[in-house]
């Protein structure tokens, strides 16, 4: 008797669990529409953490990380903004679906409405996801498997601009007069892949050695030496085989004509821009200070004033 006693007790409070574990669909919209207001902003995604599931906050936090190179944009920037550019955890939306998959995951249709009048209502997925009871955000618009692609090929492209920075320096910055650091500036035009196991990389390309003076990297030497790389992999290394450089002097245009080809207007149009250079200058010798832990705040070249790394 006591086996079937425990036996009918047991199943009155396991329907009470489960009643105590399913959400209406009030209560879901409810939440849905409250993390409307932490979808990841790039700038402050700190704010969204405790709204989403781990592995999305990790995914987030490192793509968002990721060095742009001053001249890059990276295509992840626009998945969590309206057609305005306005983030849209800051604009006015609603909930026009709720739709429950299942007892942990659930899929909220968001109607955003632009801050500029110029623009649609949009509609925006949200994924969310039930864990330790709490329904956090686990996708947005699908952009999940985006993010992981676009880390990937961050990844192997940092791969590609580390070999040719290390080449730089070792073999470029060492002909210059001697500093404490030598920074290259990588400016990728095009790459070409010619088989699984050769690529070239057309780029405008920078050395620059300094010496750190208090909290000042202060520029000794230099130059520019913009071409194409020829890289192989040896090994299971990826090395610089060959470096073909554009020439000095008056045959300069035609020598980077020739190499850079049909990419040559890409290439005019980094290497002439000096606000362009200047970007990818400070955000890569940014990265390599954060990256080395070099106490500098500014860089100085000679002549000039010196300019701040971080804030304004």
């Amino acid at each position: 008797m006591k086996i079937k006693y425990f036996y009918f007790l047991i199943v009155p409070i396991c329907g009470m669990i489960m009643t105590a574990c399913s959400t209406s669909n009030d209560e879901l919209e409810r939440r849905a529409l409250e993390l409307c207001a932490y979808i990841p902003i790039p700038d402050d995604l700190e704010r969204s953490r405790p709204y989403l599931t781990d592995d999305f906050f990790d995914l987030l936090d490192e793509t968002f990380t990721q060095p742009s190179f001053g001249v890059m944009v990276h295509e992840w920037e626009f998945y969590f903004v309206a057609a305005d550019g306005t983030p849209i955890a800051n604009t006015n939306y609603s909930i026009s679906e709720i739709n429950q998959q299942d007892e942990t995951h659930a899929i909220a249709t968001i109607s955003v409405v632009p801050a500029e009048p110029d623009y649609d209502i949009e509609k925006h997925l949200m994924c969310l996801q039930l864990v330790d009871q709490q329904w956090l955000i686990s996708d947005f618009d699908n952009h999940k498997n985006d993010l992981i692609n676009s880390l990937e090929n961050s990844r192997a492209e940092q791969r590609v601009r580390n070999v040719i920075g290390n080449y730089l320096c070792e073999a470029i910055g060492s002909q210059y007069m001697e500093a404490e650091i030598c920074v290259p500036v990588v400016m990728i035009v095009a790459a070409e892949e010619q088989d699984s196991l050769n690529c070239s990389v057309l780029g405008d390309f920078w050395v620059f050695n300094y010496n750190l003076v208090g909290d000042t990297l202060k520029t000794i030497s230099g130059g520019n030496h913009a071409g194409r790389m020829s890289l192989t992999l040896q090994d299971g290394q990826l090395v610089v085989k060959s470096f073909e450089q554009t020439v000095d002097g008056a045959g300069n245009v035609e020598s980077a004509k020739r190499i850079f080809g049909d990419y040559f207007d890409i290439y005019q149009n980094i290497h002439s821009n000096i606000e362009v250079s200047e970007a990818a200058r400070q955000e890569q010798l940014r990265e390599f200070v954060r990256r080395n832990g070099v106490h500098a705040s500014y860089y100085q070249d000679y002549g000039w004033q010196a300019v701040r790394l971080f804030g304004d």
